[in-house]
């Protein structure tokens, strides 16, 4: 058997600014029809930029949809149809006022494939020479050099909850031996 399924109607119900809200219908294996929420999303990008002393720049920021002021690594929405690559540049340099001399991809991840479009491209910047901030105008952040050993442990006891940055942290703990 085929996995696949063949969309046979589609509709917009919402467009705003960084989403699409679609209500598909589609065909499954078995003939069957069934519905589709669909949030179309440009995707994004996620750095973590270690420095030689062994500590990481991360971001204090309240999100909305949770009311909360959340710890992050930098990041950063794509604009429809931009490359990652320089995305990443661009967010690392923004949010936490660093360049780097190496960035290594580390692939992507389907943050809610369920009913998402997003796809979060991950970096790790190294080779880092840092300057100053200049996040956007309606971003407002607080930035703070941890030590990657403290980061990984607020990963694994739960202190940190955004999914990004548990997945960058972990895969560069793995992939590093840190």
């Amino acid at each position: 058997m085929q996995l696949l399924e063949k969309t046979v109607e589609s509709q917009t119900l919402f467009q705003g600014k960084i989403v699409t809200l679609k209500v598909d219908k589609a065909q499954l294996p078995n003939g069957a029809v069934a519905g589709r929420e669909v949030v179309e999303h440009p995707g994004g990008v996620a750095v973590l930029a270690l420095f030689d002393d062994g500590t990481v720049p991360v971001v204090r920021q309240f999100r909305y949809p949770f009311r909360e002021v959340v710890t992050e690594l930098p990041a950063g929405k794509l604009e429809r149809g931009e490359d990652p690559r320089p995305a990443a540049l661009r967010e690392l340099e923004e949010e936490v006022g660093v360049t780097c001399g190496e960035l290594t991809d580390l692939g992507r991840l389907y943050l809610s494939p369920g009913f998402s479009t997003e796809v979060l491209h991950m970096y790790l910047a190294r080779q880092l020479r840092q300057g100053a901030c200049h996040p956007d105008e309606d971003e407002f952040l607080e930035v703070e050099r941890v030590p990657f050993s403290a980061l990984a442990e607020q990963v694994l006891s739960g202190a940190i909850t955004d999914a990004k940055t548990v997945a960058l942290v972990l895969k560069v703990k793995l992939l590093l031996g840190l």
